[in-house]
């Protein structure tokens, strides 16, 4: 069984910082099992979007355009554990944030990382709220 936990987040003031993690339980990145670890926000009224990912094990990652320079994604503790640091934030930002993953053989390329693509694992999601 495939489980995505999600922790952190909560309210800041705008320019403020806060970070997101989510630990992946269920699925075994290997040598020859890679995938991606991603984060998607969708606020109300909204369509989902996706804000940053990254290649299980590897230097690749994808960014949306709006949080290019103000958010990095990166794995802590081996493979299964994903975090979003936010800096600078806006009031924009403001959303439900979600941790998606995707695994599959090592023989793809991270370009299956892309936020466009279609990711199989979800989380539950956690609130950033960001206050002007």
């Amino acid at each position: 069984q495939v489980q995505l936990v999600e922790s952190g987040g909560g309210s800041v003031q705008a320019g403020g910082s806060l970070s997101v993690s989510c630990v992946v339980h269920g699925i075994t990145f290997s040598a020859f099992t890679a995938g991606c670890l991603a984060w998607f926000r969708q606020a109300p009224g909204k369509q989902r979007e996706g804000v940053a990912s990254i290649w299980v094990g590897g230097i690749s990652t994808f960014y949306a355009n709006s949080v290019k320079g103000r958010f990095t994604i990166s794995q802590v503790n081996g493979k299964n554990t994903v975090t979003l640091q936010m800096n600078s934030l806006k009031p924009e930002d403001s959303a439900m944030y979600y941790c998606a993953a995707q695994s599959f053989s090592f023989l793809n390329s991270a370009a299956r990382c892309a936020l466009d693509n279609e990711y199989d694992y979800w989380g539950q999601g956690t609130q950033v709220t960001v206050a002007s």
